[in-house]
């Protein structure tokens, strides 16, 4: 009831007063969340009231038949802004975003004033289905759903951590987004390599994290070595593993330069792991012999467009469709070579790299192929581009593939263009 007292108030300036004096009512409620929703709608609705005091249209029979003055909030109101506009993002991700902040390097000396925008950018992170007998009323307590399902919550972990704790990568700045880890070796082979890439405006920094297997070597001088032909990206230097022992695992870094001139494109890396081999005593662990050199090769890592865009859900996208309007947007139309509707969309999903909104991300069971699908995509693009993308679906009646149409609207035309380039 507060809520929506504070909304009412909020779109119609004339209720303000009658309505704070209800709300007033409410500062004395026995619970402790509506007395606090009370006194901030009150506090708001006052200071709106004194900043944009309402004055009733003056009554005048000439002007009978004039259309009334609407009773709508001037530009600028605060009570407008704070009770009827929600947070850009839900509480959760606002909580991992100002964790992500303080772990940045020099983020607490730094000058820059600190608001929702210039707060770094974390994405949506899956999360599992709840089971139908599941108890679901315990609120946010933690340890209480903990006691009664059995299952913990795992602490998300900033990937971009390990970049900030070496002072020569985090002098390179704040991490856009990182990536999940992409195998480059398979499990059951001697050395285990793991790629994560970590994305800034003007580089990539390319976390190697390398798992030693054979009982009887130390591996020392870790390095991967990368090669590609780009006009995007250039290989800057590497930092190695010193040494790794066997069972532990180890990280090296590859740093990538980026040119931002130039239009981003994806591009293969072949990639080589080299180290020096020391033999062991797998009994007393200690060293056999000097280290020798030897290289391993390992499967190529591809940087695509789709790595420097960020999964981040907007509220309501219909509104925001509107808003960021059609100026910038791009219109493709491509013939997937796909057979059925359902990989096409989660092929769609891959290549942009964004994050499906309104529950459009999977097809209905026994929906599939039988009517056109529209996918509602959203994510940040690297620099705080903030893109959205409308992607219709449709099985071919003939099992011959599937058209997909698709528009992509930006603030930024070389930015929508670019994603819609992603489908190949």
């Amino acid at each position: 009831a507060v809520a929506a007292l504070s909304k009412f108030a909020a779109r119609c300036p004339s209720l303000r007063t009658s309505i704070v004096t209800l709300l007033k009512r409410s500062l004395d409620d026995e619970d402790d969340e509506t007395r606090d929703r009370a006194s901030v709608a009150v506090s708001v609705l006052k200071g709106a009231m004194e900043e944009f005091p309402y004055v009733p249209p003056v009554e005048d029979p000439e002007e009978a038949d004039a259309e009334p003055v609407a009773d709508v909030p001037q530009v600028g109101d605060p009570a407008a802004y704070v009770l009827l506009q929600g947070l850009p993002m839900s509480f959760e991700r606002l909580d991992r975003s100002i964790r992500a902040y303080v772990q940045a390097p020099a983020a607490m000396v730094s000058a820059e004033q600190l608001t929702l925008s210039t707060l770094p950018v974390v994405e949506e992170h899956a999360e599992p289905e709840p089971v139908a007998d599941e108890v679901d009323d315990m609120g946010a307590d933690s340890a209480l759903k903990a006691a009664v399902t059995g299952k913990e919550e795992k602490e998300v972990v900033d990937p971009a951590a390990a970049v900030y704790a070496i002072p020569e990568l985090a002098s390179l700045g704040r991490v856009f987004r990182s990536s999940p880890a992409t195998e480059l070796s398979e499990e059951e082979t001697e050395y285990v390599v793991r790629c994560v890439k970590h994305v800034m405006p003007d580089h990539i920094i390319l976390q190697f994290k390398i798992q030693n297997t054979v009982e009887d070597q130390r591996l020392v001088n870790c390095t991967v070595a990368v090669e590609g032909e780009s006009e995007c990206f250039e290989v800057a230097g590497e930092i190695a593993a010193e040494s790794i022992k066997y069972g532990e695992t180890q990280d090296a870094f590859t740093v990538i330069n980026r040119n931002a001139d130039a239009p981003l494109a994806p591009c293969n890396f072949e990639c080589i792991l080299r180290f020096g081999v020391v033999q062991v005593d797998p009994k007393s662990g200690e060293d056999e012999s000097e280290p020798f050199d030897e290289e391993y090769p390992l499967e190529e890592l591809e940087i695509a467009t789709s790595d420097f865009m960020a999964k981040v859900a907007v509220p309501d996208f219909r509104q925001a469709w509107e808003n960021v309007g059609n100026t910038n947007e791009v219109l493709e139309k491509f013939a997937l070579q796909f057979k059925k509707q359902e990989d096409a969309v989660a092929a769609v999903i891959d290549f942009l790299g964004m994050q499906p909104c309104d529950g459009t991300g999977h097809i209905k069971p026994g929906e599939g192929g039988k009517k056109p699908h529209m996918l509602h995509l959203s994510g940040v693009f690297v620099g705080g581009t903030s893109v959205l993308a409308r992607a219709q679906v449709a099985a071919q009646g003939d099992a011959s593939g599937v058209l997909l149409k698709i528009a992509v609207r930006s603030d930024d035309a070389t930015v929508s263009r670019m994603v819609a380039d992603c489908i190949r």
